[in-house]
């Protein structure tokens, strides 16, 4: 098994660990090279990350690193994706290299609070080979206040999305809105 995180050096960090403990191999793209070599010293097995230190927004480079990726540990089975609003293309360039080998996967797709989800998933082009979910993260009210979600209640709505293969998961609440932090 075979998992690309997209962002998984930062807010999903521990699901790239998670994935590690769960038997996958899990190729993680993320910019800066100290967060990514403390992602992977936090792991026992640290020969089941391979780091793919790139902007994603630079689809050649983007594409080419999966490539890589996919030639060394296999075909990516498992995509879970924090994208910012910069890296428009990202998904699609992702879909378009993990459908040329055929084999299904699914896709986990983070969204923030005031994401569309309708229009998100109309905007994502996503090949029949694979099976698209949406997280979108809220925010938590507690004692008549409000904050936004830790890292640690991310990733366990992330995994719990795909553990149960929800194809939609509220992470928090998203009402009322004009509560929000």
């Amino acid at each position: 098994m075979h998992a690309l995180v997209i962002g998984g050096t930062g807010m999903l960090s521990k699901i790239s660990l998670w994935l590690v403990n769960e038997g996958y191999h899990v190729s993680v793209i993320g910019r800066n090279p100290e967060r990514m070599n403390q992602l992977i010293n936090l792991s026992k097995e640290k020969s089941q990350f391979t780091p793919l230190l790139i902007d994603y927004c630079q689809d050649i480079q983007l594409r080419e690193q999966l490539k890589r990726t996919i030639k060394k540990s296999g075909p990516i089975n498992l995509v879970v994706a924090w994208i910012h609003s910069a890296g428009k293309n990202v998904l699609n360039v992702v879909s378009q290299e993990l459908s040329s080998d055929k084999n299904s996967w699914r896709l986990f797709h983070v969204l923030g609070s005031s994401s569309d989800l309708n229009e998100v998933k109309n905007k994502t082009k996503v090949v029949p080979s694979c099976l698209y979910h949406q997280i979108q993260l809220g925010f938590i009210i507690e004692n008549g206040h409000s904050r936004w979600l830790t890292n640690d209640e991310i990733c366990d709505g992330i995994k719990d999305s795909i553990v149960n293969d929800k194809l939609l998961k509220i992470v928090g609440t998203l009402e009322p809105w004009e509560k929000r932090p």
